[in-house]
């Protein structure tokens, strides 16, 4: 098999990749990329990356069957349970207690844009259950990704006991079960918590989101920082059209929307409220 990418092969997948996810695909990334590729190479019975990329540019056919693999391969998806923690107090000590004096709506409206293998949701869904052991409320959170092969994982909520690490012990004994092997070390969300999180895939570039409610609340975490500065505009524009004036963004606190011309206001560490009266420029 050919050791190597190309410079102009990785060009071409990079800038299909950001056309078509808007993921800035830097030359430090062909390292990357081409360890990814050398598996799919292989699962595929191909001898060499030129074999792939004339077949991918070339075939359309072939590119059809193919972009949902290539696309899934040129997303990072870190994360963990409980990341950056200030952020789920925010929600249940001061955002969550407003809502429940003036609510919007008969249900709590959350959204994860940019869920990954699902330990954010479910953070969001067990901080808000035990919100409501305090007081009753109904909430839903709607979980959305682009990459197919993360989704297929979140649904399962089916975590090692790496992964669930972050989860403080009290926590764990209400709201995961242990497999029946005790030798895998596997464990899983409850129904309960399940029951309050659905998947979706969504593409950030999509003109359309395609979300029937405003939302209360989304966590747009960790995602930005694969985007250029004209499409973290467009996108936190187009998530702005779905959240309620006056709810709330969570970003990533390595991020920044400063100077932005968005309808936002900080009111924190790295989460705003939403005043569309108030477009900053």
């Amino acid at each position: 098999m050919t050791s190597a990418l190309t410079p102009r092969q990785f060009a071409d997948f990079s800038a299909f990749i950001a056309q078509h996810l808007g993921i800035k695909m830097p030359p430090s990334k062909q390292v990357m990329l081409q360890s990814r590729l050398h598996r799919r190479l292989r699962e595929l019975g191909l001898d060499s990356f030129a074999e792939y990329h004339e077949r991918f540019f070339r075939d359309e056919a072939a590119q059809a069957d193919e972009i949902e693999h290539l696309l899934n391969l040129a997303t990072t998806n870190k994360t963990d349970f409980f990341r950056e923690p200030e952020h789920f107090d925010i929600l249940a000590r001061e955002i969550l207690p407003r809502w429940l004096q003036q609510p919007t709506g008969s249900v709590f409206r959350l959204w994860c844009a940019g869920c990954s293998t699902g330990e954010e949701p479910y953070t969001l869904a067990i901080t808000l259950m035990e919100a409501r052991a305090r007081q009753s409320f109904e909430f839903s959170i709607l979980a959305t990704d682009v990459s197919t092969r993360v989704l297929q994982h979140a649904r399962t909520a089916i975590y090692s006991e790496e992964q669930i690490a972050p989860i403080p012990q009290p926590l764990r004994a209400k709201y995961l079960l242990r497999s029946r092997d005790r030798q895998n070390r596997q464990y899983r969300i409850v129904p309960e918590v399940r029951a309050h999180v659905s998947f979706g895939h969504l593409n950030f570039l999509a003109p359309d989101y395609g979300l029937r409610e405003l939302m209360d609340v989304v966590f747009f975490r960790n995602v930005m920082i694969y985007f250029d500065r004209p499409t973290q505009t467009d996108v936190v524009t187009k998530i702005c059209h779905h959240l309620r004036p006056g709810g709330h963004l969570f970003i990533a606190h390595s991020e920044s929307l400063q100077g932005q011309p968005l309808p936002l206001r900080l009111r924190g560490p790295a989460f705003f409220q939403h005043e569309p009266s108030a477009l900053r420029t």
